[in-house]
C-alpha cells in the first residue's frame, strides 16, 4: 500500500535524525573526568556538550551511569557530608580514561572525514 492510501507519510531520513544517546557515554565520561560529581549535576553538564537537546531525561542519565559503573569505566560512593539528603559520587576510572581516549580518537577521525566531505562539496558547488 502506498503512503497515500495507507495515510502515514514516509519518514525522510536527514540532519537530526540519529539518535540522542549516541554520545552520551563519552559526553559522561568527559563530564566526570573534568569534576566528579551527582546525577543532577552530570545531566546539566551533558548539554554543554550539545548532544542532547533540551532536558536530558534522567532514568536514561542514571541508566547510562549504572551501566558505565558495571562496565568498570566509573565508581561511585554516597556522599553523606553537608546538609540536604545523601547524594552518589560519579568519578571516573583509568579505564573510563582509556575509554574516553578511544571515543575522542573516533571523534577527531570523523570530524577529518566530515572536513574533508564538507570541503568536497564546497568545491563542487563553485
Amino acid at each position: 500500500m502506498d503512503e497515500q492510501r495507507s495515510g502515514q507519510k514516509k519518514r525522510q531520513p536527514g540532519p537530526g535524525t540519529a539518535k540522542q544517546e549516541r554520545y552520551l557515554q563519552p559526553s559522561i565520561l568527559l563530564s566526570l573526568k573534568q569534576s566528579p560529581s551527582y546525577g543532577y549535576e552530570i545531566i546539566g553538564a551533558l548539554q554543554r556538550f550539545g548532544f542532547i537537546q533540551g532536558a536530558a531525561p534522567p532514568g536514561m542519565i542514571y541508566r547510562h551511569l549504572r551501566q558505565l559503573e558495571g562496565d568498570g569505566l566509573v565508581t561511585s560512593h554516597w556522599e553523606t557530608q553537608g546538609t540536604g539528603p545523601a547524594k552518589r559520587i560519579y568519578e571516573i576510572t583509568s579505564e573510563g580514561d582509556e575509554a574516553l581516549e578511544l571515543w575522542i580518537a573516533h571523534m577527531a577521525l570523523l570530524r577529518d572525514k566530515l572536513t574533508a566531505f564538507i570541503e568536497s562539496y564546497q568545491a563542487s558547488a563553485r
